[in-house]
C-alpha cells in the first residue's frame, strides 16, 4: 500500500485581521511522488508550503508529515522534524550572507545528526555539497569559497537548491525556484531535483505559477481546486 508523505485535512489559515485565505478539506502528497502545484500569485501557495513545513500554525485542521501531526506538535519539535527529514527551497532563498556557497549548502547537516549521517555515507558533507553544486553547473573552485552575497540572483538560487538536497531529506519542498534561472539552468535543475528525489525515494512537492513545467511531474494540482477560500473570493 502507497503511503502518504503529506495529508492535508479540514484545513484553514488566515493572516491576523484578514479573511480566510486557504480553507482546503483534504489534500494528499504521496510517497516518492513528484508533484506540481500550480497557482497565480498571491493564492496563497507559499502560505501552504508553509504550513507544511511547520514554519507557520494553521487555525483549523491536521498536516501530517512522515508520520508527525505538525499540527499538535510545539514549535521546536517542528523546527526538528523540518531540520532532519525535510529539504525546503525557500521563495526568497534565506541564505546566510556571510558564509561561503559550502557553508550555506553544508548548513543543515549541522543541525540534524540524521542529515551528517546520510552525507558521511556519500564522502562527508562538504564533499555532498560540491557535487550537489557541480550538478547545478557551480563547480568553479574559486566560486564555491565565496560568499552568497558575491553571486548572481540565479546562482543563489541554486545554492538554495543543493542546501535542501543535501542528507537525503524524505521530502523536498521548492517554492517557485526556477523564478531566477534561464531555460538551460531550469532544465538541469528540475533534472537534479527529479533524479536526486528518486535516488533516495524522496516526495517532491513543486510550486510555481508556470503550468508549462507540469508535464515535467508525476502528478499536476491546481490550488484553485482545492482552496475553498480561493473559489469564495473569486
Amino acid at each position: 500500500m502507497t503511503t502518504s508523505t503529506v495529508r492535508v485535512s479540514d484545513l484553514q489559515f488566515a493572516w491576523p485581521g484578514q479573511p480566510l485565505l486557504l480553507d482546503i478539506k483534504s489534500f494528499e502528497l504521496k510517497a516518492g511522488e513528484r508533484l506540481f502545484l500550480r497557482g497565480p500569485s498571491g493564492s496563497g501557495k507559499s502560505t501552504l508550503l508553509g504550513l507544511i513545513a511547520g514554519v507557520l500554525e494553521a487555525q483549523a485542521g491536521q498536516i501530517q508529515v512522515l508520520e508527525h501531526q505538525m499540527t499538535d506538535l510545539s514549535g521546536s519539535r517542528r523546527d526538528q522534524v523540518r531540520a532532519d527529514h525535510l529539504g525546503v527551497i525557500f521563495q526568497m532563498f534565506n541564505l546566510v550572507p556571510y558564509l561561503s556557497v559550502v557553508q550555506n549548502v553544508v548548513l543543515p547537516c549541522r543541525f540534524s545528526k540524521r542529515r551528517m549521517s546520510e552525507a558521511k555515507q556519500n564522502g562527508g558533507a562538504e564533499q555532498e555539497a560540491k557535487r550537489l553544486l557541480a550538478r547545478l553547473g557551480l563547480d568553479d573552485q574559486d566560486l564555491l569559497s565565496r560568499t552568497v552575497t558575491e553571486l548572481s540572483v540565479g546562482q543563489q538560487q541554486r545554492v538554495a537548491a543543493a542546501r535542501a538536497l543535501i542528507g537525503n531529506p524524505a521530502l523536498i519542498i521548492a517554492d517557485e525556484p526556477t523564478s531566477a534561472l534561464d531555460a538551460d539552468s531550469r532544465d538541469r535543475f528540475i533534472q537534479l531535483l527529479s533524479e536526486e528525489a528518486r535516488k533516495t525515494g524522496a516526495a517532491l512537492l513543486f510550486v510555481s505559477h508556470d503550468g508549462g513545467l507540469a508535464p515535467l511531474f508525476d502528478r499536476a494540482v491546481d490550488l484553485s481546486d482545492l482552496n475553498l477560500a480561493g473559489r469564495r473570493a473569486a
